[in-house]
């Protein structure tokens, strides 16, 4: 019968019949037992991600406008800024919400002092009626 078992099936046909797999198998047990109580964890780890909402609008206009006259340029001065990791943005009729997320660790007033600058050096692009 042994003929007919390939590499794999004596190998565990070893393990079965030795009789150190159930002192490996406690060993294992207790080298992941001591791994878990051992790494370092912080229940509340005080980690920083500065984000910024932007909110414009422009009454009257709809989510379509919206998008292509307030929305779209102002994600691409968004990405312009140094430490930005994400743009995300929504375009609602008359209005639009963008939020700029910043790489984990930069600085939150920093970040802040950023967006306003970006948003202050552009006020002359803004569309007619935009606040």
């Amino acid at each position: 019968m042994t003929g007919d078992l390939g590499p794999a099936g004596r190998i565990v046909r070893a393990f079965i019949e030795s009789k150190l797999t159930p002192l490996l198998v406690l060993t294992a047990i207790a080298l992941g037992a001591f791994a878990v109580m051992n790494t370092p964890r912080e229940e509340e780890p005080q980690i920083v991600v500065p984000m910024v909402d932007v909110f414009v609008e422009l009454p009257g206009a709809s989510a379509e406008e919206v998008e292509n006259r307030l929305t779209i340029p102002l994600e691409k001065r968004m990405w312009e800024i140094p430490g930005v990791e994400y743009v995300y943005s929504v375009s609602m009729p008359g209005r639009a919400m963008t939020i700029v997320r910043f790489v984990v660790g930069e600085e939150e007033e920093a970040s802040l002092v950023k967006v306003y600058e970006k948003l202050a050096s552009g006020m002359d692009r803004i569309p007619r009626g935009a606040s």
